[in-house]
């Protein structure tokens, strides 16, 4: 799925008008949070969301004007009972934010924000200009963002729930790269077009380089062997979060046998979520492959974007492997 940025690549490419609405800020109840971002074309097309219903509405036709003018606009918008009743909108909360119909002229900011293989910061004047933030304690902005590359998610063995995980999570800007043994599976016949591959034997796929950006691991081979294997090696490794399929006795005994063996210690293996995936009741492959992107998700938010939670799931109880 793209990213929003691919959405503006794409609109200088098709050479149409548009105006780039962002929310910049928001307090109290609102549909979108602060960043959230749409593209407005003169013919009446909308790419991104501000929200929908009313509040977009609203912003669609500022955008239009901003449009026919060419005059960059800031919008502040209370949500309460007169402005989204019709609508069902009553959130009550107040949205502030920008309208640039100028968004098109920096066309090489929105090219590199769409290949980003880096940390960058960007954001808009006071004068409505775009531009790159080189120092975050500069004031004069209208709005600030900092924009992460994807986060990698490797994911070792391409059976079913890999199979289940895969696009669901490319979905939600995971980078995703495949490791298995099996070429017959990890293909593009079962995995997306922009899944990564890394096909050989176990020994030459677990010397594979860590990537410099935040990886996430997750073990669904075809058995609790090749799960062991995998593990051996990936438990040392700094992956943001690492999660194995199974239940909790499998669990109990592939790490009884790790600490037995010194292959690693409960520090290192209370880093793993095994079960892995958030308690939905999922039963079948479909469902566990949502519990385990939720929970990717939820790690990724914590992890890598430091946002706290409004409530954890709890670990599902049990995922085994087709051979469990």
């Amino acid at each position: 799925m793209p990213r929003f940025f691919d959405y503006l690549t794409a609109a200088l490419e098709e050479g149409q008008p548009f105006a780039l609405g962002i929310i910049s800020g928001i307090k109290g109840s609102s549909p979108q949070k602060k960043g959230a971002k749409a593209l407005f074309f003169a013919d009446g097309r909308i790419e991104g969301t501000l929200g929908g219903g009313c509040l977009e509405a609203e912003i669609q036709d500022r955008a239009r004007r901003a449009l026919a003018t060419q005059i960059p606009a800031t919008f502040d918008l209370v949500l309460d009972h007169d402005f989204g009743w019709d609508d069902g909108l009553i959130c009550g909360g107040k949205v502030c934010g920008v309208i640039l119909p100028n968004a098109a002229q920096v066309g090489s900011i929105w090219q590199k924000l769409a290949q980003l293989d880096e940390t960058v910061t960007w954001g808009v004047r006071k004068d409505f200009s775009i531009d790159w933030v080189q120092k975050p304690e500069e004031e004069g902005w209208i709005y600030k963002e900092t924009v992460l590359p994807p986060c990698a998610l490797w994911i070792a063995g391409s059976g079913h729930v890999a199979q289940a995980v895969a696009p669901l999570a490319q979905r939600v800007d995971f980078e995703v790269t495949v490791f298995d043994d099996r070429p017959a599976l990890a293909n593009t016949r079962n995995f997306p077009a922009t899944t990564q591959f890394r096909v050989d034997a176990w020994e030459k796929l677990l010397e594979e380089s860590m990537t410099k950006r935040p990886a996430f691991g997750l073990i669904v081979t075809r058995g609790h062997q090749h799960d062991a294997l995998v593990l051996r090696n990936w438990v040392k490794r700094p992956f943001i979060f690492l999660g194995m399929i199974g239940s909790r006795r499998k669990r109990r005994l592939i790490f009884s046998e790790f600490i037995e063996q010194g292959i690693a210690s409960n520090d290192d293996l209370s880093r793993v979520a095994c079960p892995v995936g958030l308690d939905i009741a999922s039963h079948s492959v479909p469902e566990i492959g949502v519990s385990i992107v939720a929970q990717l998700i939820q790690e990724r938010a914590e992890r890598v974007f430091h946002e706290k939670r409004q409530g954890r799931g709890a670990p599902v109880a049990a995922l085994a492997n087709p051979s469990a």
